[in-house]
């Protein structure tokens, strides 16, 4: 059986060991910082409740999951953290639902099935209303693809989670930051790993709005692509993470590693880019 509500992805980037698994998981706030073994995760929108794996994610606002038809399906973390919840409504199908389920999936019924939205909030931004959610100057709305980076959704459109919203943000800050980015020079990163070097600059932490406790991360100056290309990145900053922890790194400290680099900007800070999975860690003396 197929579901005719599923937002395949065309491409994505898997999760292909259970550690990068459960870092990821913790990022997301789907496990504990102190968790070392993966749960049973459950998918429980369109009438459904049916345990599903988390595969591999889009970028930082789409996760992908495999239910047991073996569909992938591309939701927003924080919507599948809610649907893990005991107390989770599910509300069965009428036999109107299910015909219309049924359906071929066109621009018309998008917005029917997709348990979301016309327009996301990245979840670095969803508490602060006063800020531009980052999303709007760090994914690559020139290219003209959706801000999920989903090639197979034209309206822009991931069944996620919306979190609080509040106030009534003008207009005018988003062109001013669309106006900053078209000075900047354009960095096109790579998709998949790649080598790189970093210094430790400072440890912080910044707030979890879907935890009760504070993120820990690293910011690192003097970032650099090493292979393929050769590419200056600057600043950039990842998750002080159990990984990272058994480094026992200290300020000044330069680093070699493999990683994937992605556009997302520290909250509340003006550091760019994000170092997802580093492995293969080394520190030069």
């Amino acid at each position: 059986m197929t579901y005719a509500f599923m937002i395949e992805p065309q491409h994505y980037i898997p999760l292909d060991n259970d550690e990068e698994l459960i870092e990821k998981c913790q990022e997301w706030g789907l496990l504990s910082g102190k968790a070392t073994k993966l749960k049973t995760f459950y998918y429980k929108g369109n009438g459904l409740n049916t345990p599903c794996t988390i595969i591999g994610y889009v970028d930082h606002m789409a996760a992908v999951i495999q239910l047991d038809n073996e569909q992938k399906h591309c939701i927003h973390p924080s919507y599948l953290k809610e649907m893990q919840a005991s107390s989770y409504n599910v509300r069965p199908v009428t036999a109107a639902e299910t015909d219309k389920a049924s359906e071929p999936l066109n621009g018309s019924r998008t917005e029917d099935t997709a348990h979301a939205v016309t327009a996301s909030v990245d979840m670095d931004a969803i508490s602060d209303s006063d800020d531009i959610p980052s999303n709007l100057n760090d994914m690559d709305i020139d290219a003209g693809e959706s801000h999920s980076g989903l090639k197979g959704d034209p309206d822009g459109l991931v069944e996620e989670y919306v979190g609080p919203q509040g106030g009534t943000s003008s207009e005018a800050k988003p062109k001013a930051k669309t106006a900053s980015k078209a000075k900047s020079v354009k960095i096109d990163l790579p998709e998949g790993k790649v080598k790189m070097t970093a210094v430790v600059k400072e440890f912080t932490t910044v707030p979890n709005h879907f935890s009760d406790n504070d993120d820990e991360v690293i910011v690192y100056e003097g970032v650099a692509i090493t292979e393929p290309d050769h590419v200056e990145l600057g600043e950039a900053w990842s998750s002080h993470s159990a990984t990272m922890k058994k480094q026992e790194l200290e300020v000044g400290d330069v680093l070699t590693f493999e990683a994937k680099i992605i556009k997302k900007k520290l909250t509340r800070n003006p550091v760019p880019y994000k170092i997802n999975n580093p492995s293969k860690i080394q520190k030069q003396v």
